[in-house]
């Protein structure tokens, strides 16, 4: 390889990096219209499995829209990020496929609680497949894999003696 090619897939590796960041701040933040921006007109995701919908990615930012509104707080973890990069019509380097784990703490609307702790906990893995475009990498695809989830238990008053 040589040192402009090693520097092109550090480049692509930072803006892949920075697009999955992205993802993370606009469903956590519930800014829906970047979050439609960060796909290609084609893309969509797919949060089966997290009992959400597949659909483009308009469809399913008005479900987001919908759904966190339970959420007002939430941040997602993405980590352990693995990048492949591919060809597309014999030109290396215009894919992307990454794979992440992820671990996303929420809060429901109306907790009057005084614990910090979120009222749900979720993990499990993303694949995300990127492409480059005129206006750099954009999501073509989101599949979210969830594998476990837990919700806190309500807060029981000791039983009396």
């Amino acid at each position: 390889m040589t040192q402009r090619v090693e520097l092109a897939t550090v480049m692509d590796r930072l803006a892949v990096d920075g697009l999955i960041t992205e993802y993370a701040v606009t469903v956590d933040d519930g800014d829906w219209e970047a979050y439609r921006e960060l796909f290609t007109p084609d893309g969509h995701a797919d949060y089966r499995s997290a009992g959400g919908i597949e659909g483009d990615a308009a469809q399913v930012a008005e479900w987001l829209t919908q759904t966190m509104e339970r959420f007002p707080m939430r941040q997602h973890l993405i980590v352990n990020r693995r990048v492949r990069f591919g060809p597309l019509e014999h030109d290396t380097g215009d894919t992307a496929q990454v794979r992440a784990d992820y671990v996303n703490p929420m809060r429901f609307a109306g907790h009057d609680g005084d614990s910090s702790a979120p009222d749900f906990v979720c993990g499990g893995r993303y694949e995300f497949t990127l492409l480059r475009t005129d206006n750099g990498w954009r999501l073509r695809e989101v599949v979210v894999h969830e594998k476990w989830r837990q919700a806190s238990r309500t807060r029981q008053e000791p039983a009396a003696t």
